[in-house]
């Protein structure tokens, strides 16, 4: 997948302060630690598009990354990660509410990547998100995090665990690595089939 420009756009902390939809637009959600920024760079081929942070939970905030591609400009929409133990439940309450703000009636918004550790297991977060997702019929794609951590024979294992948890079809389960590289391009397919239509919805 060439990328030929990718930029920063808007950030903001509520509803009041997100821009108008101009694009077709890719939510990203995560728990706090899964590599969510880091994937994002690696999908738009840039170092330090996304922020990385070594502080799980730094990310309070929504981000929108405008990003051309030959087929067309899609816009990239970083929600704040979930799940930080040490976050307040005020603080996690908070969140809860900005990311479904969001998801609720985004006019431009046509799929939602849902980011989880290979080495993990779903847990009812993930689970109640699908849920969430598939009675709004929103298309949703799971990327499977991290898996250069694991060898082969175990890697294909929880991939098939993972895919089996999820009830999500096997094309829109995606394994990848941002280290490696890995899944980056079959990550890109998986979107571009549900923003063409041709992926399920609920």
């Amino acid at each position: 997948m060439k990328i030929l420009a990718a930029e920063w756009v808007a950030t903001a902390a509520a509803r009041s302060g997100f821009p108008d939809p101009r694009e077709p637009e890719i939510a990203f959600l995560g728990r706090s630690n899964v590599g969510k920024s880091s994937l994002l760079n690696t999908l738009v081929q840039r170092k330090r598009l996304a922020r990385t942070s070594r502080t799980p939970g730094k990310t309070r905030l929504v981000h929108w990354y405008r990003v051309e591609r030959p087929g067309g400009a899609v816009m990239l929409v970083d929600l704040p990660g979930y799940g930080y133990a040490k976050v307040s439940r005020s603080e996690r309450r908070r969140w809860k509410l900005l990311v479904e703000s969001y998801l609720e009636d985004r006019q431009g918004l046509r799929v939602a990547v849902l980011l989880q550790d290979l080495r993990r297991e779903i847990s009812e977060d993930e689970t109640l998100l699908l849920e969430w997702l598939a009675e709004r019929e929103l298309p949703a794609v799971l990327a499977l995090t991290k898996v250069d951590k694991l060898k082969p024979m175990r890697r294909a294992e929880r991939v098939r665990v993972l895919t089996r948890a999820s009830g999500l079809a096997k094309d829109q389960v995606i394994p990848t690595s941002a280290e490696k590289g890995l899944g980056v391009a079959e990550l890109w397919r998986a979107i571009d089939r549900c923003l063409g239509g041709d992926c399920p919805r609920g």
